[in-house]
């Protein structure tokens, strides 16, 4: 989408709650896609597999292509350090979408060696995003264990 058909599309919704942006004659909108993952060990290939097993399931369950993401922030336990989890999502495809590598706050009697990630994309308006939790992360989210 060109900036002034943007700039004109935020415009014409500046009233309705959230702003509406076009694409091939159909609404698009800003989500976020929350997913985790557990690491058997601390070591790269781990880390890097988990992390990859991860993207891979919310990119194909969400339809979701590198080119609509806007950017991805991934959180590792404590326990966790021996690779970015950035790097698999890098060798997946995603060179040119925002990543960023964190620390999970370390809440005593939490599920250790877990991967996060919070990915933001464009999809059709109508998107119902569907969040992954895979491996003992799948504790985090019971309530979405139907889903799965």
């Amino acid at each position: 989408m060109s900036g002034r058909r943007h700039c004109e599309a935020l415009a014409a919704n500046a009233t309705s709650p959230r702003p509406v942006l076009w694409q091939n004659g159909r609404p698009m909108r800003l989500f976020a896609l929350r997913g985790a993952n557990t690491v058997a060990v601390n070591e790269a290939s781990a880390i890097l597999d988990a992390t990859a097993e991860l993207i891979r399931e919310l990119m194909e369950r969400n339809a979701l292509a590198p080119a609509a993401m806007v950017s991805a922030i991934f959180t590792l336990t404590d326990d966790l350090d021996a690779e970015f989890p950035a790097v698999a999502a890098r060798q997946l495809g995603l060179d040119r979408v925002p990543l960023l590598c964190t620390r999970e706050i370390p809440v005593p009697g939490s599920l250790p060696r877990v991967i996060r990630a919070l990915v933001h994309y464009y999809a059709a308006d109508d998107h119902e995003p569907s969040h992954v939790y895979l491996g003992e992360a799948r504790a985090l989210r019971l309530d979405l264990e139907s889903a799965q």
